[in-house]
């Protein structure tokens, strides 16, 4: 199992990025997927997730309205599109594949996750 995220940079505020994550070893549409986050000096924060099938999404209150959560029908990969970001958007994100979907609060630990990909927001 294997996750490559990609599409992380420095954006303005108010500005978008779109977040890819390339998977190989399993099948994504047989699992549920979920980008999550790790701001500098805080705790991860999860993100979104989408169901195994692709047709249910959640999102953290913080993500809702802002950030999309999509998997590509013709390629295994998963994608976090972000707009209106915040500076407090800033952080490490990372996608994780897991068993369960689920509007995650509290601690957060991925079954298995990549290396992530760094946003930066600031004027």
């Amino acid at each position: 199992v294997r996750l490559v995220e990609s599409g992380g940079g420095l954006v303005q505020p108010g500005g978008s990025l779109t977040l890819s994550c390339d998977a190989s070893g399993f099948d994504i549409w047989s699992f549920t997927m979920n980008w999550a986050r790790h701001p500098p000096g805080k705790r991860v924060e999860w993100v979104a997730g989408v169901n195994a099938a692709g047709d249910a999404t959640e999102y953290a209150d913080f993500a809702r309205g802002r950030f999309i959560m999509s998997k590509d029908r013709a390629r295994p990969t998963i994608y976090l599109q972000l707009s209106n970001l915040k500076p407090e958007d800033t952080a490490l994100y990372f996608c994780a594949k897991d068993p369960y979907f689920a509007h995650y609060t509290g601690d957060y630990v991925p079954e298995t996750r990549g290396q992530g990909t760094q946003v930066t927001v600031s004027s």
